[in-house]
């Protein structure tokens, strides 16, 4: 009689014990049994999920829904029947990110799980982080890329205008100061393209594009100057009908996107006619859209879906290095609009960018 007098004394300080942990923790914990019946959980757990006293003694299922986490029935009967800790990232209903742990609730005399412990350690400013740091990754990532691809054009340009200073003859230095000028252009433009890359190292995370009201207008002036010399070379005949003329977006980056699709307009050009570009802006379904048609080669439409991967090349012209459209796609996706291609063999493409009309 005595001994089972003590067992109960027993067992009333250590249900003491557990239930004075319960309420002092600072940690969210849930104390669920073999038969999923919440027994016990922290004062931090009824505020993270909203649980109330009148939850203890309900099955897990009847309260689910308050940890956002389908799976978490079956997760711990896993534990029960295994005895295995299992380790996740859960969501909350108030959209915090926890590290949940369910743990193995033993009981050593008869060498069997009693149910679960599982504690919630929230982590929501490390994904919060996390996220910034990948966002920032890839915002270098595609600065690097875009100086790297712009900075081609200009050097290729100065190149050749230094080969033709190289073959003009005494009799014909009247070209002189034109060649000249394009040299000084093209050393220009790098300088540009290397300041950007210089700020940004120095500004370390915090540098980002920023957005301005920008007159459409002298974005493809500035274009056309840029690629004057392939126009030229080339005697594309270049068309523009503005419907849309102020646009709100990174001047550096709606830049880049133009110029790479008429330098590409440019450079799959058909041997059999004269090039031909026709840039338009207008609205359409709350967008700010650009769209540049041209009468080049075209493309097979077996290849639409992958000209807009790393590294892919729209022909063999040996000319660029598939970054361009890569370029662009990634461009628009992260500033929450989107391109589109139609494109016949033979007959030219027309690509057209979707910007968030942000009026």
């Amino acid at each position: 009689m005595q001994n089972k007098n003590d067992e109960i004394k027993m067992l009333i300080e250590l249900n003491d014990e557990l239930e004075n942990y319960f309420q002092n923790t600072i940690i969210p914990q849930l104390f669920v049994d073999a038969q999923l019946v919440l027994r016990k959980f922290t004062p931090p757990a009824m505020k993270q999920f909203k649980l109330k006293a009148t939850f203890i003694g309900k099955h897990i299922a009847d309260i689910h829904e308050n940890f956002r986490f389908p799976t978490i029935i079956e997760n711990i009967q896993h534990v029960i029947d295994s005895g295995e800790i299992l380790e996740k990232e859960i969501q909350t209903t108030d959209m915090r990110w926890f590290q949940m742990n369910i743990i193995p609730y033993l009981i050593r005399r008869e060498k069997k799980n009693n149910g679960v412990i599982i504690t919630f350690v929230d982590i929501t400013a490390r994904i919060r982080d996390l996220r910034e740091q990948e966002k920032l990754i890839a915002e270098h990532e595609l600065l690097l890329d875009t100086i790297a691809h712009d900075i081609k054009n200009p050097l290729t340009a100065l190149g050749m205008t230094i080969d033709m200073l190289k073959k003009i003859p005494e009799k014909g230095m009247e070209r002189f100061p034109r060649l000249l000028q394009n040299v000084e252009s093209s050393l220009l433009k790098m300088k540009t393209i290397i300041a950007d890359l210089v700020q940004s190292r120095w500004q370390g995370p915090r540098y980002q594009a920023v957005d301005e009201l920008l007159d459409l207008q002298n974005i493809l002036e500035d274009v056309r100057l840029t690629l004057s010399h392939q126009i030229q070379h080339s005697s594309a005949l270049i068309r523009t009908e503005v419907g849309v003329s102020e646009i709100t977006f990174a001047r550096r980056k709606l830049r880049s996107v133009i110029y790479n699709l008429v330098n590409n307009a440019i450079k799959y050009r058909s041997d059999e006619r004269r090039p031909e570009i026709n840039i338009r802006s207008y609205e359409a379904d709350g967008f700010a859209v650009i769209s540049v048609a041209d009468n080049g080669i075209g493309i097979d439409s077996r290849h639409l879906d992958s000209i807009f991967n790393k590294f892919e090349r729209l022909a063999d012209t040996g000319e660029g290095d598939g970054v361009g459209l890569y370029l662009v796609k990634q461009i628009m996706e992260s500033a929450g609009g989107k391109i589109t291609v139609e494109s016949e063999p033979g007959k030219g493409s027309v690509f057209s960018v979707y910007l968030k009309n942000q009026k």
